[in-house]
């Protein structure tokens, strides 16, 4: 397991330790969890932009017209 240092303001340091106490984690824990779902994002749009280089831009935007028809777009 690697160990990060990181400098942030007081103030944010702050704010993460009180939301660690209200989710009932350590600040470390919070952290973890943080850049777990940041990766997750990224993970997601990479996977997204890789699919859309290879699509069919008017197939997508056609599925994109028919979503917009049945949510009232």
């Amino acid at each position: 397991m690697g160990t990060l240092t990181v400098r942030l303001p007081d103030d944010k340091h702050e704010r993460l330790k009180a939301l660690a106490i209200h989710k009932k984690i350590s600040v470390n824990k919070l952290v973890e969890e943080l850049s777990t779902q940041a990766l997750a994002e990224f993970d997601s749009e990479v996977r997204f932009m890789a699919l859309a280089a290879k699509g069919n831009k008017k197939k997508g935007l056609k599925i994109l017209d028919k979503l917009d028809d049945h949510f009232g777009g």
